[in-house]
């Protein structure tokens, strides 16, 4: 199914709980926050989780929530640090809305991505997750035009075989979901949750625009091949739960198993290939 976007009037608060886990992150929680600020329609509240920083982070998201409207951000101080996982479920859990819309520290949003979501699910209430594309940009830069026209797309579970579609800074999901962050999971713990959603019925979405920005190199960028290693086992381990919880069969395993081998494989002749014009360019010099 595919539905057509146009600008609609709107209120000007959604019923949606932006929730953003820091750690260590008094850099750029500023401009994470400016660009929640200045969507053009605001989320109805900011849930700031500091996950036990041991640094300035929290007196600085203290002194960032002075400079909004009082209650409009709220600070959880968690007492230890738990990951990602754990900082996204207690905002969760103090998140008094029915959509909850996730950000990260180190990233921002596109100001009419609260707009253009909110829109799409009041169009197909059914939807339980909505996502967006995104892109990797520098900070600083004024926000890209959104390219007509603007579409949301059903994505079937079926896509979720392939790999993640659904960037954490993109997604809107309904606060009232049965599931929660792994929080044994440290990387890949937002996928594990969207495969959840999408392999247990529930109806998701993307729409066809960039409304998220991220502000770091993706995996493998200046051969970071443990980092690219890491996140292969803790995608395996992923695939492993799912099947456990009978979300997933074993032939749809193995389907997934031969795509990542083949990608795999192709990741390092992508890494090789760079190594190698890297040292080529550094013997002409």
């Amino acid at each position: 199914m595919t539905t057509n976007l146009s600008r609609p009037s709107m209120p000007s608060r959604a019923s949606v709980s932006a929730v953003v886990p820091c750690f260590r992150c008094a850099d750029t929680i500023a401009a994470a926050v400016a660009s929640i600020a200045a969507q053009t329609l605001l989320p109805a509240e900011v849930l700031l989780i500091d996950d036990c920083s041991g640094d300035n982070t929290l007196e600085t998201l203290h002194a960032l929530a002075a400079e909004y409207p009082p209650g409009w951000i709220k600070i959880i101080a968690l007492p230890a640090n738990g990951g990602p996982s754990r900082a996204r479920n207690a905002g969760w859990a103090r998140a008094t809305r029915d959509y909850l819309a996730f950000l990260d520290a180190d990233d921002t949003w596109v100001p009419r991505k609260i707009e253009l979501q909110t829109q799409a699910l009041a169009a197909d209430p059914k939807i339980a997750l909505i996502a967006h594309r995104v892109k990797v940009r520098e900070r600083g830069l004024e926000p890209l035009p959104l390219w007509m026209p603007i579409r949301t797309e059903i994505v079937g579970r079926r896509r979720m075989l392939l790999n993640n579609p659904f960037p954490t800074p993109s997604v809107m999901l309904r606060r009232d979901l049965p599931f929660r962050f792994d929080e044994k999971f440290r990387r890949v713990e937002d996928f594990l949750l969207w495969a959840q959603i999408a392999h247990s019925g529930y109806r998701c979405a993307k729409i066809n625009q960039a409304l998220a920005y991220l502000h770091k190199p993706s995996y493998g960028a200046g051969g970071l091949s443990g980092d690219l290693e890491a996140m292969r086992q803790a995608g395996r381990q992923v695939g492993d739960e799912l099947q456990r919880l009978g979300l997933v069969t074993a032939r749809e395993r193995m389907f997934t198993r031969s795509v990542g081998m083949i990608r795999r494989a192709r990741r390092q002749m992508l890494l090789m290939l760079r190594r190698i014009h890297s040292e080529g360019r550094f013997f002409q010099r």
